[in-house]
């Protein structure tokens, strides 16, 4: 698997993009302003994304590369997520007024947008890729992805604090070469992270 960082931050001034990774240019994993990066040609060839959770930094652009790549698609953008995470975006965005129900739209029978519900264990194989959701705490449901190609693992911890079954989880991961882990807060608001369900430099110590 060949895993691009499009956005690792928490902001969008000057360079700075929200969470997206691509994976072989047929997946994502999040949605946040990095997939802004994409080419038109690019978001076309998307077919699944994997979404860790309902906050805007990480999937506020699904509605907009559904729009952008709909129209040349002849099969669904496939999204695997929570099923707490697809009530939301369904209840919040996908709303008719934020914007259009592409799980229904242009038709029933050809929406732009598939929901698949995910839970915690669950692999999903992708032609050989299997992709994991590991537990997590934030103040929403949210998971992070084991990406497995089989030969080597990458994790991806999507936003939480410390999550006890997640660092119990990642030892017992055999073939695990690559660890991803958000650290949004400054080690001085050490108790912010930890009520907002983020980490600091330090909690990773």
């Amino acid at each position: 698997m060949l895993v691009e960082i499009l956005g690792c931050s928490s902001g969008i001034t000057g360079d700075l993009r929200t969470m997206c990774l691509l994976v072989d240019q047929d997946i994502l994993v999040d949605a946040g302003s990095g997939t802004g990066e994409l080419s038109l040609e690019q978001a076309i060839g998307i077919n699944t994304l994997f979404l860790t959770h309902s906050h805007i930094d990480h999937c506020g652009f699904l509605p907009l590369l559904a729009d952008a790549a709909g129209n040349f698609r002849g099969t669904p953008l496939n999204v695997y997520a929570l099923p707490e995470t697809i009530s939301a975006i369904k209840r919040n965005i996908f709303n008719g007024e934020i914007w259009p129900d592409y799980t229904a739209l242009p038709t029933s029978e050809r929406p732009y947008i598939t929901f698949t519900p995910i839970r915690l264990g669950e692999t999903v194989d992708m032609n050989g890729r299997k992709f994991t959701p590991m537990p997590t705490r934030h103040s929403v449901p949210c998971v992070g992805y084991r990406l497995d190609s089989g030969e080597a693992s990458l994790v991806y911890s999507g936003d939480t604090t410390f999550c006890e079954d997640f660092w119990h989880q990642l030892n017992h991961i055999h073939n695990l070469e690559y660890l991803l882990i958000e650290t949004t807060f400054l080690n001085h608001n050490a108790s912010g992270a930890q009520r907002s369900g983020h980490m600091t430099a330090e909690l990773l110590t």
